[in-house]
């Protein structure tokens, strides 16, 4: 029952610390992808990126939520058959401070992500309209913000990275 539990607790860590990388290293790409174009609105093409990139915090909070839920029931699942919690070498409890903190540090980044930036952005793109030339200022600040999310977002993917890692290291420590 223990490794049937364990097992269980892995893989669904495992999904969400995948998909905490996977979700800012695809916004990175598509932004990366629409840079190479000019730097005015095309409707068609930044509606559908806005659609895209608009979604990704759910998946990114889902995956965070369900990364801190399943990692807090590894010691507890060893509690409950052993009772008693693992001990950590020094090593192991360094990895799980930096897992922590990028954690931590992901966070920060989508709860600005979800409720300032693409809230920004939306507004700001509400205003644009298929057929004609938008106000430059307004385009300006538009790619702007983009640039900021962009720049978030890969820092968010270098956290994913260092969870991913880090979730190894706690592994066979």
């Amino acid at each position: 029952m223990e490794k049937t539990l364990y097992m269980l607790l892995l893989a669904a860590h495992n999904i969400a610390a995948v998909l905490c990388v996977a979700a800012p290293f695809y916004m990175s790409r598509i932004s990366n992808a629409r840079s190479k174009y000019d730097k005015r609105v095309i409707y068609d093409m930044d509606r559908l990126m806005e659609d895209v990139i608009t979604t990704q915090p759910q998946i990114c909070w889902a995956a965070l939520i369900t990364l801190v839920i399943t990692g807090s029931g590894f010691p507890f699942v060893h509690y409950l058959f052993y009772g008693a919690f693992k001990e950590l070498t020094m090593i192991g409890w360094i990895a799980l401070a930096v897992k922590l903190s990028a954690i931590g540090g992901m966070a920060f980044i989508l709860y600005w992500g979800t409720f300032i930036y693409n809230p920004r952005l939306k507004d700001l793109f509400a205003k644009f309209e298929p057929d004609s030339k938008p106000d430059p200022d307004i385009e300006q600040e538009f790619f702007a913000l983009r640039k900021l999310r962009k720049f978030w977002c890969e820092r968010c993917w270098n956290l994913g990275l260092i969870v991913l890692v880090a979730t190894a290291i706690l592994r066979w420590s």
